[in-house]
């Protein structure tokens, strides 16, 4: 249209720190120098072990830095104009959407929580002929399938209730449990229809099976008679069930509904089902055998729907002819509700989609973050000179529920069906790893394709974040066992960037892919500065010396421009107090974890399989969350890092300090008191688990007691060795 060229879809601007960024860069930069050269110069005049722990310490922290700085150099802040859509494509021509979510386990991921996402997201501000949702039930669970007949009965209410009354809120969970929910005339009703979903659905979870009662169709109870004595989660025949299909089935207006599709694909224990990524690329398949939409978004099973026009955002950048052709994908941030005021464990991951994605944006663009991001399909079928444009008028001319499409459908969602084929390797999403999200996004960038990072001020997708020290642990422990996986594939992140697009890339990537080596530095300064501390040595230069002033300026410089960086981002002191101490914790625990499990699995010692993360919240748990208590409550090794930390840490500072009064001087061993002192503050939830708790999440004794010994059999070592 003509007035199309004063009304753009978008606007896009480098932020202003950019230039601050550079420069301090720069002089940040010659300060790393100094103090490896001071290092170096320590080692060629030492006969210690001491200053080789400290180079190779500082020189790992230096390759993080270096890595960050590349997501500092271009950081972006774009604008979407949602209402000026009109001007470039008329309603009638969107392209069609297919919805992929994946869940896996009924018991870790209440069905009643993917249900929600689901609505959430079929109550689209969308044309509905266009809007298709395919869920895929990794966990083989006819619960999970019953949980779903109960929506798409709910939906035939819900929908028309979101459309006549311009609900913003279309989760229906986050709706009616607003602190301050819209009333309407028909809420109390549609809240009553609910809470009798949720009870039924429920019920049948805590019983492990159906009633009869609920069974209202005969098509329903075909469907659940598929679940035989045979059938399990790790061995069953592909289930493909259509719940809803537009143009046939209809709301209680009369309106027609978007298509719901469950599927579960084939099992077999002796066929590799490469987790997260299989279930997608089944999702692929079965999609394109139904109503193949040019346009796709993935969903977490917990990251509902907050914004109805989402779609509409995207399509600002899918569909503006200004745009690069090689646009693959635009990727939203990942929003976490419930987490407490002070997020005490780092959980929003705020440098994440604040920092860092920003600034891949201004470079080739960000990486796939597992959720909420929108796909052009052809993006899994080549790289962009390979796959032709699809024609964006893709209606379905076929019924979805024919014989013809649902074999077909059963067929490619067997086990077997990509042997021999390109499937993980130059289509669909990339199996080796356990992070399939960064590792798939990493390809499609080396293929040549762009990605765009859209942060609305409303987010647009909301989901759940551990609220339990265990669950965060290990949610980061897989997490860098698949990033060290792709490190060490035969893509290669930083001769990736340097090879397919630029150094900076590569850098960004490299930083994430060797997350785990963080546990070496911090490993290091938990405990070498300490025991030299309990051992009357010396380790740092003296106030007095000149190089005292570098490792200040050191400090100072680092943890000042995180902090800039974190309040700017419009995150408070207190949170960002809690988030460094949460890295700590990642360092010591999860990456240590981490890089240990990725070297036993490379020697054939170990295979590490994914866990869901659970979604379950326990009442008093969630309490304590709330207050801002540390929740422990198992006794597991990966809490042993964390508490022989502290330990150590706590003795060697009271000693440090008894003996500066009468032995040494203070000035000696500064550094060394301030590291142990830092350490202490930091690990103060510790030793409240570990001493005076008495609630369920306490410290187990087990743990502390193992955490005791290791601590004494550390100093003993090191006695000898200072």
């Amino acid at each position: 249209m003509a007035g199309s060229q004063r009304l753009p879809l978008h606007t896009q601007m480098l932020m202003p720190r950019a230039g601050i960024n550079r420069a301090f860069a720069l002089l940040y930069s010659c300060a790393i120098l100094a103090l490896l050269y001071h290092h170096f110069i320590d080692l060629l005049q030492s006969t210690s072990m001491v200053p080789i722990f400290l180079l190779l310490a500082d020189s790992i922290l230096a390759f993080m830095w270096v890595t960050t700085q590349a997501f500092r150099m271009y950081p972006t802040h774009r604008q979407v104009f949602v209402e000026h859509l009109e001007h470039y494509v008329k309603e009638s021509d969107y392209p069609g959407l297919d919805v992929f979510i994946c869940t896996a386990d009924p018991y870790k991921e209440p069905p009643m929580g993917v249900v929600n996402t689901a609505l959430s997201v079929m109550a689209y501000d969308y044309p509905i002929e266009k809007l298709s949702v395919y869920l895929s039930d990794d966990g083989g669970s006819k619960l999970t399938l019953f949980a779903f007949m109960e929506a798409a009965r709910f939906a035939a209410h819900w929908l028309p209730y979101c459309r006549k009354n311009k609900v913003v809120e279309r989760c229906p969970k986050a709706h009616f449990g607003s602190s301050n929910p819209s009333r309407f005339p028909e809420t109390d009703q549609i809240k009553t229809m609910y809470e009798s979903m949720r009870v039924r659905v429920e019920n049948v979870i805590k019983r492990g099976s159906i009633s009869h009662d609920y069974i209202t169709k005969q098509g329903e109870s075909e469907a659940l008679s598929r679940w035989t004595d045979g059938f399990t989660p790790q061995n069953h025949p592909p289930v493909v069930q259509v719940l809803l299909e537009n143009g046939k089935d209809k709301d209680v207006t009369g309106h027609g509904v978007p298509n719901l599709v469950y599927i579960s694909r084939e099992k077999s224990t002796d066929s590799p089902h490469h987790f997260k990524a299989g279930a997608l690329n089944v999702l692929l398949r079965v999609s394109a055998t139904m109503t193949n939409a040019p346009v796709i978004l993935t969903l977490d099973s917990d990251m509902y729907s907050n914004d109805p026009q989402t779609p509409l955002r995207a399509l600002c950048y899918l569909l503006d002819p200004s745009m690069d052709p090689k646009l693959g994908y635009v990727q939203f941030p990942q929003v976490f509700h419930g987490i407490n005021k002070n997020d005490i464990y780092g959980g929003e991951l705020r440098h994440v989609f604040e920092v860092h994605l920003p600034g891949m944006d201004g470079l080739a663009g960000p990486t796939h973050a597992g959720s909420g991001g929108f796909f052009w399909r052809r993006v899994f079928y080549g790289c962009p000179s390979e796959t032709p444009e699809m024609n964006l008028d893709q209606r379905v001319s076929h019924s979805i529920k024919s014989r013809e499409v649902l074999a077909m459908a059963h067929h490619v969602a067997g086990c077997k069906y990509e042997n021999q084929t390109k499937w993980s390797r130059k289509m669909g999403f990339r199996y080796g790893t356990l992070v399939e999200d960064v590792y798939t996004s990493c390809l499609l960038q080396g293929e040549g394709w762009k990605s765009i990072y859209c942060n609305p001020k409303r987010p647009a997708f909301l989901g759940k974040s551990p609220i339990n020290l265990h669950d965060f642990l290990n949610q980061t422990m897989r997490w860098s066992v698949g990033l060290l996986e792709v490190a060490f594939s035969r893509y290669s992140p930083i001769t990736f960037g340097v090879r397919s697009i630029s150094l900076l890339s590569g850098l960004c990537f490299a930083h994430y892919t060797f997350w785990a080596i963080w546990a070496i530095p911090v490993t290091i300064y938990a405990f070498l500065p300490q025991l030299a501390l309990l051992n009357s040595a010396s380790i740092f230069p003296k106030i007095s010396d000149p190089w005292f002033l570098l490792y200040v300026v050191l400090f100072l410089g680092a943890y000042g421009q995180d902090y800039l960086e974190f309040v700017l981002s419009g995150g408070p002191t207190q949170r960002w107090w809690n988030h460094q101490r949460a890295w700590m914790m990642r360092g010591l625990s999860s990456f240590t974890f981490g890089l240990v499990e990725y070297l036993l699995k490379y020697v054939g010692i170990s295979t590490f399989g994914f866990n869901v993360t659970s979604k379950v919240v326990e009442e008093e748990q969630s309490k304590r969350y709330q207050q801002g208590i540390f929740e422990f409550g198992v006794p597991s090794p990966v809490f042993l890092p964390l508490t022989t930390a502290a330990i150590i840490n706590l003795v060697a500072f009271l000693y440090g300090i008894a003996q500066a009064g009468r032995q040494r001087s203070i000035e000696d061993v500064f550094l060394q008191l301030f590291l142990a002192g830092f350490a202490v503050v930091n690990c103060w939830p510790v030793y409240e688990a570990m001493a005076w708790r008495r609630d369920e999440g306490k410290l187990p004794l087990e743990i502390t007691v193992i955490s005791v010994v290791l601590a004494w059999a550390l100093y003993s070592t090191s006695s000898m060795a200072f």
